[in-house]
């Protein structure tokens, strides 16, 4: 465990190495001017740790001694944000620079110290202090790194720098305690493991599974937001296997824990977890992804089989489908919300699976005019290479949306005569099928 008297090591730039000119501009101009006001002001966090790891970090966050209002009088595009945690947002046209004050640790016997529930939950944080307090209000020991990119110095309080040259994800603190503070710090000790490729150290991985059940404590807009910067990531299918082991998949996306467990062909399982592989190499080359597509694959079992028996029931087959899609979302809300402008692409999504039948010339046109054709069809492909029985439907609706108009007319023809041969079979067999079958014919 470490300890609040621990000094902080100063190491230099020649020790470090984080190449200067990796260092947002920006950031460096508001450390300055932070620094010639009278304040402490110091890079922290991720872009530290990425440097340090030869990453090139994609935000630059900001910690100083200055008061949210004292930044606020130093900037004149600054905005402050936040109730539980106050911060201020320097912006430059769109973009924008955090800048955080530093913490201190709680003290309910101050008017505005901050404030945990009964279950150790921070529920406010507006607690200002000193950099020596705020390191151990910080989560990890690889994001309390403070660097000061003026003077080129490294801030290490908590072996941070050690942990990193180890490869290993350790709590700043008694990791129950922490966890219990925060449980959203269960899935970032799994994303930064997944992400860097590093260890959950022993002490802090040891209680996470029995811990799990607290992130049903989280708002489920909260939890959205970490799905998706868990599973779209780049590193989401590393995730989602670490999600499994620590028990945390059940308390965050409960539907699709049931489905992977229900489902003896592993199907889904494959699906899901070529959908996560397939999403972390399109991010990888710098293509878009869809939460809505995310939420496709990840509640299609649920869905699908609910279809089905609805259908049996005597419901059409696009009515049980929607109902079935509406039960799932709903449930699904219930551990995480799933915003109507991706759920509304992710019923789409579904309903145009059962459109893949017709292959009539007209309508096969205009599905693949659909606006979703190319997330359906995507779907469609991973279904049939998940082990699916919808590998010819794949393969022809490929053929289809390549081939010129009259390839097009051939593919439409050719597959109503195939159909039509295939019904005749049925029906003859059908015919034949009720009468004695005929004697052998004579030896002689």
């Amino acid at each position: 465990m470490l300890n609040h008297e621990d000094a902080a090591v100063h190491v230099p730039s020649a020790v470090h190495h984080i190449p200067p000119e990796k260092v947002c501009g920006r950031a460096k101009d508001v450390i300055r001017r932070l620094q010639k006001a009278g304040y402490e002001a110091y890079l922290v966090g991720g872009c530290v740790r990425d440097l340090l790891l030869g990453i090139t970090p994609k935000d630059f966050d900001i910690a100083t001694s200055a008061r949210p209002e004292e930044i606020r009088r130093l900037f004149n595009s600054c905005r402050l944000i936040g109730r539980r945690f106050r911060l201020a947002h320097i912006y430059y046209g769109r973009d924008y620079l955090e800048v955080a004050t530093f913490r201190a640790p709680h003290d309910d016997s101050s008017e505005d110290g901050g404030k945990v529930n009964d279950e150790g939950r921070i529920i406010h944080d507006n607690v200002y202090g000193t950099l020596d307090e705020d390191v151990w209000r910080r989560d990890f020991t690889i994001n309390a790194l403070f660097y000061n990119p003026i003077s080129g110095e490294l801030l290490d309080f908590v072996g941070g720098l050690e942990d990193l040259s180890n490869g290993q994800v350790r709590l700043i603190g008694d990791p129950e305690m922490r966890f219990r503070e925060d449980p959203v710090r269960l899935l970032r000790a799994v994303r930064f493991a997944a992400k860097l490729g590093f260890a959950i150290e022993e002490d802090t991985r040891e209680p996470m599974t029995s811990l799990a059940i607290l992130l049903e404590g989280v708002s489920s807009a909260r939890l959205f937001d970490e799905i998706i910067k868990l599973l779209h990531s780049g590193d989401g299918l590393n995730t989602f296997r670490l999600l499994r082991e620590y028990d945390m998949l059940q308390h965050l996306l409960p539907l699709t824990a049931e489905s992977i467990e229900e489902d003896s062909s592993g199907n889904f399982e494959r699906m899901v977890e070529l959908s996560l592989g397939n999403t972390d190499q399109r991010l990888r080359e710098g293509k878009s992804v869809m939460p809505g597509f995310l939420y496709a694959v990840l509640l299609w079992h649920k869905v699908n089989l609910a279809a089905l028996a609805l259908q049996t029931e005597g419901a059409p087959e696009l009515q049980a489908l929607n109902e079935a899609a509406t039960d799932a979302l709903r449930d699904q809300v219930d551990f995480t919300a799933v915003p109507r402008r991706f759920s509304n692409i992710t019923r789409e999504i579904w309903a145009l699976q059962a459109r893949f039948r017709y292959r009539d010339l007209r309508r096969a046109s205009a599905l693949v005019g659909n606006v979703r054709f190319r997330a359906a069809y995507d779907f469609l492909c991973l279904r049939a290479e998940a082990g699916e029985p919808v590998k010819e439907d794949a393969e022809w609706w490929t053929a289809f949306q390549f081939a010129s108009q009259e390839e097009r007319e051939v593919l439409c023809r050719d597959s109503a005569d195939k159909k039509g041969g295939l019904r005749r079979r049925k029906k003859r067999k059908k015919s034949t099928g009720s009468s004695k079958a005929a004697p052998p014919p004579s030896a002689e």
